[in-house]
């Protein structure tokens, strides 16, 4: 990240619930940033993030954010399904914007404000918080310098005992973090080819609540992530299979959240033959290295590189497109549970297929 940062960028937050008080307190905390405006529905509630003692101007009022000149940026912590009007609003003010994944409830909703983004010269952001971790970043790094070869799986479980949300289901809940970091890893021109989904609501509660999601790549890459809602225990585990390292983070385990492996299986012989069977496989067992990381919150990375992308006129690394891929799989996701679970295309970039 660049510090030559000329004068913090002044950000208000929309939206005091579950996620907009984190974001307060990380552009509180950043010198890149300076939070002028905390907004929501319910004044006492943007009271209580901000404190008795500060600066920052609390409303109940979202027009008192868009007429504010000072206000550069906003980001965006509402329900999902205001996401996009949100955005648009802010956009059309002149402001930049960072959105709570998921970007938009719509692949067409989110291509409409990138579009819009772009048109303005305005920096649009997906926060997808994982990509900011120190070990979805070093696994990135190896996946692009070669050092783990030829990525050729990943298996992802985000299981707990949660929040069974009103408005949306489990899949757009908890998925665009295993998805956002499956897009980051295989460096977001990697998007997947097939999706299919299967899911459940075993305690009815109208929408599901436990989810299984199968990505198939050109490449032969496939993808499989498990998202529920009811477990007892809380997991939350990533596995990326190369062919000559595999990569293991546990996000709960403070002490050693990643562990890369010179393990796997290799095909010996001759493979070009129509009878692959003959081919030998080989078990490749070498060491496991657990890479010491530089330990820190990965919002705080978030919030600089919002002021850094709007200060240097860059594209930060989880940018409107990126929540556009995601969005895009969500949607066929969905498309896959109407089809019974079936595997289903993913619709082309500007379709509104659904």
């Amino acid at each position: 990240m660049s510090g030559n940062i000329a004068a913090p960028v002044s950000v208000a937050v929309v939206g005091a619930g579950y996620w907009g008080p984190n974001l307060a307190r990380n552009l509180l905390a950043c010198p890149a940033t300076d939070l002028r405006w905390v907004c929501d529905l319910e004044l006492s509630r943007a009271r209580d993030v901000v404190g008795a003692r500060t600066a920052v101007s609390v409303t109940d009022t979202f027009d008192d954010v868009l007429n504010d000149p000072h206000v550069e940026a906003v980001a965006v912590a509402t329900p999902a399904a205001t996401h996009v009007s949100i955005a648009l609003a802010c956009l059309e003010a002149g402001k930049h914007v960072l959105v709570e994944k998921p970007l938009a409830t719509s692949a067409a909703d989110a291509e409409k404000l990138v579009a819009v983004a772009e048109r303005s010269g305005l920096v649009l952001m997906t926060d997808h918080t994982y990509c900011y971790t120190a070990a979805v970043q070093r696994i990135h790094e190896s996946v692009a310098d070669g050092t783990m070869g030829q990525v050729q799986y990943v298996d992802s479980v985000r299981i707990n005992l949660g929040l069974v949300q009103p408005d949306i289901d489990v899949f757009w809940d908890l998925a665009p973090h295993d998805l956002s970091i499956l897009d980051y890893v295989l460096a977001g021109g990697c998007s997947p080819v097939r999706v299919a989904a299967q899911a459940a609501d075993p305690i009815g509660a109208g929408v599901a609540c436990i989810g299984y999601l199968t990505l198939q790549f050109e490449s032969g890459l496939i993808a499989h992530i498990h998202v529920n809602w009811l477990s007892p225990t809380k997991i939350r585990t990533t596995i990326v299979g190369a062919s000559r390292r595999i990569a293991v983070w546990d996000d709960l385990n403070p002490t050693h959240r990643l562990s890369l492996y010179d393990k796997g299986v290799d095909l010996c012989g001759d493979l070009t033959g129509a009878d692959r069977r003959q081919a030998l496989v080989a078990y490749r067992s070498g060491d496991m290295v657990a890479p010491a990381l530089r330990e820190k919150e990965a919002l705080q990375e978030v919030v600089r590189e919002l002021a850094t992308s709007i200060r240097a006129g860059t594209r930060p690394r989880t940018d409107g497109e990126a929540g556009v891929r995601v969005v895009r799989v969500l949607e066929a996701a969905g498309r896959s549970i109407d089809a019974g679970g079936a595997s289903v295309a993913l619709a082309a970039e500007g379709s509104t297929e659904r």
